[in-house]
């Protein structure tokens, strides 16, 4: 069975190389330099950079002449085996093959989508529409004392109004995780604590202990130390994210433009087994 070169180990490609005849070298190659001929086919620099384009990153690791030499070799095998196949394609490698270059056609489209979306005026706008006009967030940080009744929390209030410390009560009847450390929270912002919990909290004025409140957690006793508005990351601290954000974006529109002007039925396959995915013995017939 023929092993791809993506499915070789580093170690594997390692120990494979040996020196060969060298391709007589070229001052400026270009993607139609012939790397090696075998039989009436040719392989091209290009045919071996589209390879190892194609490899999964940690082939990045190997030094450049085991590379190129494993990769060439790869290619040197394929084509060998290509001109040893008689008759007709299996149903399933005429499939394989339809699919593949379905897949290469469409990821051909989506690189120029892609790069017509991925300007430096679409960069600085997304990033102006997510942080730069966005209302800036505000941060709490909090502590609290977590109790299984409403009475023990209205116990500890009344303590608190007579002067307890809040972080000694926590110590001492918190349930939560946070009681050790006096039912310190620390720094929070809308989406990490339970809804109720943080409702309750942003209401609060800095000093300020709640009444009782029920999450599913328990009774919490709050109190709001302090508070200040989240700083916004530069654009290079997320110029990644932003980047995803417009790929993302652009592939959506133009698959849902493409989509629009098509026709495009779908049969309704809520009549057949979905188990029918894994029958690929079907293949085989």
């Amino acid at each position: 069975m023929f092993t791809r070169l993506r499915h070789l180990s580093a170690t594997a490609l390692i120990t494979s190389f040996a020196l060969c005849s060298a391709v007589a070298a070229q001052d400026d190659p270009t993607l139609d330099t012939v790397m090696a001929s075998v039989g009436d086919s040719t392989i091209t620099l290009g045919h071996v950079l589209a390879l190892r384009n194609s490899l999964p990153a940690n082939y990045d690791q190997l030094p450049p002449e085991v590379l190129f030499k494993g990769v060439l070799d790869q290619l040197i095998q394929q084509t060998l085996l290509m001109q040893a196949h008689e008759g007709p394609l299996s149903t399933a490698a005429k499939l394989r093959l339809e699919n593949e270059t379905r897949a290469v056609t469409a990821g051909d489209v989506i690189d120029d989508v892609l790069e017509t979306a991925l300007t430096d005026e679409a960069l600085q706008s997304a990033y102006e529409a997510k942080y730069t006009s966005a209302e800036q967030e505000t941060e709490y940080r909090a502590a609290h004392i977590l109790v299984e009744t409403e009475d023990e929390a209205k116990a500890l209030i009344t303590e608190l109004e007579g002067g307890a410390n809040f972080a000694a009560l926590a110590q001492e009847h918190s349930t939560g995780p946070s009681g050790p450390g006096g039912g310190d929270l620390g720094w929070f912002s809308e989406g990490v604590m339970v809804q109720e919990f943080f409702d309750a909290a942003a209401k609060l004025e800095p000093g300020e202990v709640s009444a009782p409140v029920q999450t599913q957690f328990g009774w919490h006793v709050i109190k709001l130390n302090e508070t200040r508005v989240m700083e916004r990351p530069t654009l290079d601290e997320v110029r990644d994210e932003l980047l995803d954000d417009i790929r993302q974006a652009a592939f959506n529109d133009y698959v849902a433009g493409l989509e629009k002007n098509t026709e495009i039925t779908r049969t309704d396959t809520s009549a057949y087994d979905p188990a029918l995915i894994n029958k690929t013995d079907l293949l085989e017939k």
